[in-house]
């Protein structure tokens, strides 16, 4: 029997027909992870619903959740370890076999040149975040401190500004804001935020409310705001600092407030007297009234909420950007309230942050690494050099970074170079076809898994959701390749793991002290704590729910820091009870759990400053404010005359979770967008066939026009040039692979996140 019952919710007829049961999980192709049902026949998914019942999400979905069946039943599916051969084909071989010879390999590179170079890349795609928690246990089994992922290509820079300034990660509160503003961000497809659509539409439907859109494409969120600022490509920061700066100048800063709750606030305030707003707003294309009326409705709304995405963080001055939105929210009083700017709780924090901004330098480039992340853009750079620290090898998961990264050829090329790699994942990526061993995992509908993207306040979301199908042979759940892979690392055995599985018989209690006495005696079993628990108190958690065992201390730790916040949102216990109770909470909840309810004020006692103020200056980010004007608005040239966004999200762009191009029911091509203006003039229209060419290489595509895009402004959607096996069983590729056009080198000069939103380039027409 392949279906796990747990998650089954049975109704009409269903007690007679299987395929009628309705079984509760969530949709993994974006941050959100809305709650659903979903119907099976035999391993296929057949139906999909939004889960009503779902404490986030509340029934809502899109139209990406409604194709997760090409998702779990890829014909690219991996079902047997790889071996790579040495003409560089592949064998399969056998678990025992791999994980063997992946340990041995891997304690190879480590003993011979030491731990720190190996590189660990990925842990956990949108929804399967448990994968890095004992990604962690092998890293510190091997002594890996160089690690990346791909929040160090989008968020980093974020939160370098955020770690300064408060010492934690904000989030804003659009339901009950006032005035909502979403920089380079199209939440209408691109979501980030709980019920994304519906929450659009309160917002621009409401007299009381302003929605307020900066973007260079007229999107989808666009269409519905207020206020549009419709800016030129890549000039976001005269937009943003020319916005900050009315608020400023014409008096709508929060003073007393200002006086009360930050630290800094003078040197801030006089760059912002001095920038130049009439020139600004000419510099990036947007009506001076019109940018004024915005910050006028800022200035006077009672609540202001913000958010940034994709569209800045790839894109030119993006720190200073994060930066700059930043003191948008804080200069007018807009932190701890209904509709502002909060901080939040979280079960495990996605990045530390550092608010002495001390954060270490990467051994090869000397770049920054921002929450231990090292940069995106350097790691083919730190594997093809001559220096003594170069990367020796990689231990990639979950993640494809040959196709999402800048410059695929150079990281395939790296790939090559090293002394050894190997690749956990579902299906057989581009990543995978370049390393020396593939271990296939079951996918997100077959383990136990949860995502700790809970980023909400005052109440906050958590989802534990049990498996739906048995996994599929051949594979196996992350918690079970990184715990064989410990045990053949020589880090325990069975005579250390067998007392710890009889004290969990015995209860959380018994369980808890012989953990701590284990790691006491034995600390590199602390260090692999996540394996040892999946081990030993897996075993005693309900059907399927071994592999959530992590989270036993997870919510120890949750319940310790945020008790008045775990208790107000319905769980109960002493101190010395309550996190097995919130633990037990979380196995339970089919339709999610509120882990965490506080109240507005109590965002001050979750910023992590020393003296628990907002710091405002930034030093280095007001020196390049003040620096701004001399920098271009594009950098376009004679011989790449358009600004290429590689990487655009429309409705039917997800991911590379979901690799099979027969999901999307639109743009099944991924043509190039542009203004039909610029069509004209190369003699071109709908259908034609052009070659999109920038100083990395070159691609064919088909044209669409839009009178959405400006003047010599071109985009090209994400999730494409994926090769997927056809009908002939010959693997294909469909769209353009937009990191086949990108540079390594385009990045910013702080927290280096590539400029994939502005790549100058050039399009020549195919002749018919």
């Amino acid at each position: 029997m392949t279906k796990l019952e747990p998650s089954a919710t049975a109704n009409g007829g269903a007690a007679d027909d299987p395929s009628k049961i309705w079984h509760k999980t969530a949709c993994v192709l974006c941050s959100c992870n809305c709650g659903v049902e979903v119907r099976l026949d035999g391993r296929d998914i057949t139906r999909v619903k939004g889960n009503k019942a779902h404490v986030g999400s509340k029934g809502y979905t899109c139209e990406k959740a409604l194709r997760i069946n090409h998702y779990q039943n890829g014909v690219d599916r991996l079902s047997s370890p790889l071996r790579r051969r040495a003409d560089g084909s592949y064998e399969q071989v056998d678990w025992d076999t791999a994980i063997s010879e992946v340990a041995a390999r891997l304690r190879e590179v480590a003993d011979a040149h030491g731990g720190d170079k190996i590189l660990y890349y990925g842990g956990g795609g949108q929804g399967n975040h448990l994968g890095g928690a004992y990604g962690a246990a092998t890293r510190r089994a091997l002594g890996i401190t160089r690690r990346s992922n791909a929040l160090a290509q989008e968020k980093t820079g974020e939160a370098w500004v955020d770690g300064r300034m408060v010492g934690t990660h904000t989030s804003p509160d659009f339901h009950h804001t006032e005035v909502g503003l979403f920089l380079g961000k199209n939440p209408w497809h691109s979501h980030g935020i709980p019920e994304a659509r519906r929450t659009l539409k309160a917002l621009s439907s409401d007299p009381d409310r302003a929605l307020i859109v900066i973007d260079p494409r007229r999107t989808e969120t666009a269409d519905l705001a207020d206020h549009f600022l419709q800016v030129i490509p890549g000039t976001d920061a005269f937009c943003i600092a020319a916005l900050t700066a009315v608020i400023v100048q014409d008096g709508h800063v929060a003073d007393r407030w200002i006086a009360a709750n930050t630290v800094g606030s003078e040197p801030v305030l006089a760059a912002l007297a001095e920038v130049p707003v009439a020139d600004y707003a000419a510099r990036c294309g947007v009506d001076e009234a019109e940018l004024r009326a915005c910050a006028t409705r800022i200035g006077q709304a009672e609540s202001f909420a913000i958010l940034e995405d994709l569209g800045i963080e790839m894109a030119p001055n993006s720190t200073l950007v994060s930066y700059l939105q930043k003191l948008l929210w804080a200069l007018t009083g807009n932190f701890a309230k209904a509709g502002g700017v909060n901080t939040h709780s979280s079960l495990v924090p996605l990045f530390s942050y550092r608010a002495s901004g001390k954060e270490p330098r990467d051994p090869v480039t000397d770049s920054v690494v921002i929450s231990g992340l090292m940069q995106c853009n350097e790691i083919a750079e730190s594997v093809l050099t001559d220096h003594p620290d170069r990367l020796r090898a990689m231990f990639i998961e979950s993640a494809n970074p040959v196709h999402s990264l800048a410059d695929s050829p150079a990281f395939r090329e790296a790939m090559r170079a090293l002394d050894f790699s190997v690749v956990i994942d579902v299906a057989f990526t581009e990543t995978a076809r370049e390393a020396d061993y593939v271990l296939p995992a079951s996918s997100q509908y077959e383990k136990v898994e949860t995502t700790f993207f809970t980023l909400e306040f005052p109440e906050n979301v958590l989802y534990v959701r049990p498996p739906l199908l048995q996994p599929l042979e051949g594979t196996l759940p992350e918690p079970e390749i990184h715990s064989r892979l410990i045990r053949a690392l020589g880090v325990y055995d069975d005579t250390e793991i067998e007392p710890l599985r009889a004290a969990a018989r015995e209860g959380r209690g018994a369980f808890a002290t012989a953990f701590a006495e284990a790691g006491a005696a034995k600390p590199e079993l602390a260090g692999v704590g996540a394996a040892v628990m999946y081990e030993a108190l897996g075993p005693v958690l309900p059907a399927g729910m071994a592999g959530a065992a992590p989270l036993w201390f997870s919510a120890q730790q949750c319940a310790m820091r945020n008790a008045d916040a775990v208790r107000a949102a319905g769980i109960q216990g002493d101190d010395e009870s309550l996190g097995d109770a919130l633990f037990d909470a979380m196995l339970a909840g089919d339709d999610g759990l509120i882990f965490t309810r506080h109240e507005y004020g109590d965002a001050w006692s979750l910023v992590r400053t020393p003296d628990l103020k907002i710091h405002l200056d930034i030093p280095d980010l007001l020196e390049e404010l003040g620096e701004l004007s001399a920098k271009p608005s594009t950098y376009a040239t004679d011989d790449y005359p358009f600004i290429l966004a590689a990487g655009e999200r429309r409705s039917f762009t997800a991911n590379t979770l979901v690799r099979d191009p027969a999901w999307r029911k639109k743009d099944p091509d991924g043509s190039l967008r542009m203004n039909p203006v610029d069509a004209s003039e190369l003699g071109i229209g709908d259908g034609s066939r052009v070659r999109v060419v920038t100083r990395a290489g070159a691609a064919e595509t088909v044209v669409e026009t839009t009178d959405t895009l400006q003047r010599r402004h071109i985009t090209l959607p994400n999730g494409m040039g994926l090769d997927y096996p056809g009908d002939d069983n010959e693997a294909k590729a469909t769209g353009v692979s937009p990191n086949e056009l990108t540079t390594a080198d385009w990045r910013d000069h702080i927290a280096g996140t590539p400029w994939h939103k502005h790549v100058p380039a050039r399009v020549e027409p195919i002749p018919a």
